[in-house]
C-alpha cells in the first residue's frame, strides 16, 4: 500500500501542470513476434516508414525476400529524396552475393551514392548471424538468426532500438569503408 508521502505527491502541484507539459511523447507500443516471412515484410515495411533520418541495416546477403520488394524500396525511395539528411546504411556479409542477385536495392543505392551506404562487416564480425533494421533510435525489427523468421519488432521501442543500435554501430564502425565500391561496382 502506498504511503500517504506518496499519495500527497501524486496528487499535488505536479498531477494539477497542463496535460501538455507531462506528455512524455509517443506511447512504448507492445513488441510484435514474428513468426514467418509475411511477419517479417510487413515490419520491415513498417519500421521504415517510421524512419525521419537514420535507416540501420544489418543483413548477411541484403534478403531479398525482404528487402528487394517494391514495396520497401518504395519507402526507401521516398525517404531519402524528400530528406536531403536522409541516410540508409547497409551492412552485408557477402558482397558477391548482393552484386550477383541483381538486386534492386544495391541498383538504388548505385544512383543513390550519398544517402545509402552499403559496407561488407568486417571479418572479426562475421559470426553474428543477427538481421536487424533499425529506424532512427526508436523503431526496430531484430531476429536473433538470419536464417530464420522468427524475431521481434517494436515501433515506438526507444530502449531496445538504441541497444541494437549500438550493435550496429560497432560493426560499422569496425568494417572497412573501402569494401563498398565492390559492393556497388561489382
Amino acid at each position: 500500500m502506498a504511503s500517504r508521502h506518496t499519495l500527497d505527491f501524486l496528487h499535488g502541484p505536479v498531477a494539477q501542470l497542463p496535460a501538455a507539459l507531462l506528455d512524455t511523447g509517443p506511447r512504448v507500443e507492445p513488441l510484435n513476434l514474428l513468426t514467418c516471412l509475411d511477419d517479417v515484410r510487413v515490419a520491415a515495411l513498417r519500421t521504415a516508414q517510421t524512419a525521419t533520418r537514420l535507416l540501420s541495416i544489418y543483413s548477411a546477403d541484403l534478403e531479398p525476400e525482404v528487402y528487394d520488394q517494391p514495396a520497401f524500396l518504395d519507402v526507401i525511395k521516398r525517404f531519402v529524396l524528400a530528406r536531403s539528411f536522409a541516410k540508409v546504411r547497409l551492412l552485408v556479409h557477402e558482397p558477391l552475393g548482393v552484386v550477383g542477385n541483381s538486386n534492386r536495392f544495391v541498383a538504388m543505392a548505385r544512383r543513390l551514392t550519398t544517402c545509402i551506404e552499403i559496407r561488407v562487416a568486417a571479418q572479426q564480425f562475421r559470426d553474428r548471424r543477427s538481421a536487424m533494421l533499425i529506424a532512427d533510435d526508436r523503431s526496430v525489427l531484430y531476429r536473433t538468426r538470419a536464417a530464420s523468421w522468427e524475431g521481434i519488432s517494436g515501433f515506438n521501442q526507444p530502449l531496445i532500438a538504441r541497444l541494437h543500435l549500438k550493435e550496429f554501430d560497432e560493426i560499422w564502425q569496425g568494417s572497412a569503408e573501402g569494401q563498398a565500391p565492390r559492393v556497388l561496382h561489382g
